[in-house]
């Protein structure tokens, strides 16, 4: 049999996948906003990426809509480095939209372009994975996070009350999935 290349296929998921295979009982309305729910995604990481670029190269902007402009032009005005890694290990990472550390002050911000109200936890994370990459003891420094969605900014000031036990769980739940990788 000499089968088909497809290398345009490369690197790519199809939406109608067979292994996420759910959707041959789903009916026309709920196709309809499953894959609306997949277009929103991917136009997230558009203007993600696109706050991404702004902020790199300090453009503020006025035109767009008021929740992307209130976050990167937030992220510009406090000197925030976008899209940034955090690294616990291969079992606990994550990227902050816009981060910075200084004067023992760490500001995390994060752009939400779904309707789906966000919660503060994804930030409580990263803040914890801060604080265990860069052995940082959150009762030393003050916190600022802040979610940026529907032309909203909703803050928190998280203390070493809220964090220590998040860095504790991230520790504990690592050494579990590495002792169940060793045995495998």
């Amino acid at each position: 049999m000499n089968w088909n290349k497809h290398s345009n296929l490369e690197g790519r998921h199809a939406f109608l996948s067979p292994s996420s295979y759910h959707w041959i009982n789903y009916d026309d309305e709920k196709m309809a906003d499953r894959y609306n729910s997949f277009l929103a995604v991917q136009r997230g990481t558009e203007y993600h990426a696109g706050a991404e670029w702004l902020i790199k190269h300090g453009e503020k902007v006025e035109d767009l809509p008021k929740t992307f402009n209130m976050f990167v032009n937030d992220a510009i005005g406090y000197k925030m480095q976008a899209e940034q890694k955090l690294y616990y290990s291969d079992n606990c990472f994550g990227t902050a939209d816009a981060i910075c550390f200084r004067n023992n002050f760490l500001r995390i911000h994060d752009l939400k372009t779904g309707e789906v109200p966000a919660h503060m936890e994804q930030l409580l994370i990263y803040a914890a994975l801060f604080c265990l990459e860069y052995r940082v003891k959150p009762g030393e420094i003050g916190i600022e996070l802040r979610i940026y969605q529907n032309n909203e900014i909703v803050y928190d000031n998280p203390t070493a009350e809220d964090i220590g036990p998040i860095m504790d769980r991230i520790v504990t739940f690592d050494k579990i999935i590495e002792s169940i990788k060793e045995e495998a």
